[in-house]
C-alpha cells in the first residue's frame, strides 16, 4: 500500500478535515480499516497517523486568507520540499471569495502565501466560499448555508479526487498522475474543480441524472468551485473522475457530445484533452445531510486559462490596499520586508500573464491556420 499524509492547517483546514473524515468513515467502515485506520491493542480503530511504509505524497488543506495559516502553510510547504523533495504535494485551498470576505487583509495573505508556495506545490485545487454558498442556495435550497453545509460539499469533491487512491476502479489515477495529466507547465498548477450532481434529497426522489447530464453539468460555470467563466479561456487539460453506476460507453458518448460544442475550446497543442477515471464504488452521503444519495457522480478537474480571472480580481484588491500601503506596518512589525510585497505581486503578475499568453498563443496559431 502507498500512503498519503493529510495535513489540515487552521480552522478552515481542520473543519474540512472533519467533514472529510466523517465521509471516509462512512465510505470505508470498520471492515476496511487498513486504508485509513489502524487497530489498537484495545481493539479500537484509530486514524492512521504515524506509520508510512510507501509514502506517495501529501495532501495539505488550508485557506489562503488567514494570517497564521498563510504564513505557517508557506513554511510547511518549504519544509516538505526540503525533507521530501520528490514526493507529490497537493493543496486544497480555500480561495478568498470575490464578495464574501472574513478579513480585510485577505488579499495580502493570499498573494504572499501563493508567491511563497508557488515553487513548492505540485497541484493546488482551489475552492471559493462564494461559489460554494451559491451552489448550496441554488441546488440544495439552503437559504443560509453554514460552514458544515459548505464543508460537506467540499468533502464530496475531496472524496472523488482521492477515491482512486482508496478503492479499485476501471481506470485508476494515482497522486502523481494528477500532476502528469493536469499540469502542462510547472507553475500553472491551479486546476478548476467542478462537481455534479448536487441535488437535494427531495429532488432525488424523481430525478436521477444520466451520465450525459452530469457530464454536461460539469461544463456549466454555476457548478464550479471557483467563480470564473471557462468560456472566456481555453482548456489545457481536463480530468473527469466518475463514480458509481457508470460505463465507458456512456462516458465516450457524453464526451463526444461535449466536443461538438464550440464554447468548449482546448489549446491547439492539447487535441485529445480528456483524461477519464471510473470508480465503481457508489457515492456515499452523510445520513440526514443536505446532499441526496445518487447512483453516479462526476468531479471534473480542468486546467483552464480562465482561472487567470480569479487571480486578476485578487491582484486588483491587493493593488488598491498596497497603493496606500494600508496595513503594511503590521507585516513589517512581524519581520517581513516591504520588498517582499512587491516581489510577491510581480510573481502574481507573471502568473496571470503566463495564463493569458497560453490562450493567446493558441488563438494566434488558429488564426494562422485559417489564413492557409
Amino acid at each position: 500500500m502507498r500512503e498519503c499524509i493529510s495535513i489540515h492547517v487552521s480552522q478552515a483546514g481542520v473543519q474540512i478535515g472533519n467533514a472529510c473524515w466523517e465521509l471516509y468513515c462512512l465510505e470505508h467502515g470498520d471492515d476496511s480499516f487498513n486504508t485509513f485506520f489502524s487497530k489498537t491493542g484495545a481493539g479500537k480503530h484509530v486514524p492512521r497517523a504515524v506509520f508510512c511504509t510507501g509514502l506517495q505524497g501529501f495532501l495539505v488543506f488550508h485557506s489562503f486568507g488567514g494570517g497564521t495559516v498563510s504564513g505557517f502553510t508557506s513554511l510547511l510547504m518549504e519544509r516538505l520540499s526540503v525533507d521530501y523533495g520528490k514526493k507529490s504535494k497537493l493543496e486544497f485551498s480555500i480561495y478568498p471569495a470575490p464578495q464574501v470576505s472574513t478579513a480585510v487583509i485577505e488579499p495580502y495573505n493570499s498573494i504572499l502565501t501563493t508567491h511563497t508556495t508557488l515553487e513548492h506545490s505540485d497541484c493546488v485545487f482551489m475552492v471559493d466560499n462564494e461559489a460554494i454558498y451559491d451552489i448550496c442556495r441554488r441546488n440544495l435550497d439552503i437559504e443560509h448555508p453554514t460552514y458544515t453545509n459548505l464543508n460537506r460539499l467540499i468533502s464530496q469533491i475531496v472524496s472523488s479526487i482521492t477515491a482512486s487512491l482508496r478503492f479499485d476502479g476501471a481506470l485508476n489515477v494515482d497522486l502523481t498522475e494528477f500532476q502528469t495529466n493536469l499540469v502542462p507547465y510547472p507553475q500553472k498548477h491551479f486546476p478548476l474543480a467542478t462537481y455534479a450532481p448536487v441535488i437535494s434529497a427531495e429532488k432525488a426522489y424523481y430525478e436521477q441524472p444520466t451520465v450525459a447530464e452530469i457530464t454536461n453539468a460539469c461544463f456549466e460555470p454555476a457548478n464550479q468551485m471557483v467563480k470564473c467563466d471557462p468560456c472566456h479561456g481555453k482548456y489545457m487539460a481536463c480530468c473527469l473522475l466518475y463514480r458509481g453506476d457508470v460505463v465507458p460507453k456512456d462516458v465516450n458518448a457524453a464526451i463526444a457530445t461535449i466536443k461538438t460544442k464550440r464554447s468548449i475550446q482546448f489549446v491547439d497543442w492539447c487535441p485529445t484533452g480528456f483524461k477519464v477515471g471510473i470508480n465503481y464504488q457508489p457515492p456515499t452521503v452523510v445520513p440526514g445531510g443536505d446532499l441526496a444519495r445518487v447512483q453516479r457522480t462526476v468531479c471534473m478537474l480542468s486546467n483552464t486559462t480562465a482561472i487567470a480571472k480569479a487571480w486578476a480580481l485578487l491582484d486588483h484588491k491587493f493593488d488598491l490596499m498596497y497603493a496606500k500601503r494600508a496595513f503594511v506596518n503590521w507585516y513589517v512589525g512581524e519581520g517581513i520586508e516591504e520588498g517582499e510585497f512587491s516581489e510577491a505581486r510581480e510573481d502574481m503578475a507573471a502568473l496571470e500573464k503566463d495564463y493569458e499568453e497560453v490562450g493567446a498563443d493558441s488563438a494566434d496559431r488558429e488564426d494562422e491556420g485559417e489564413e492557409y
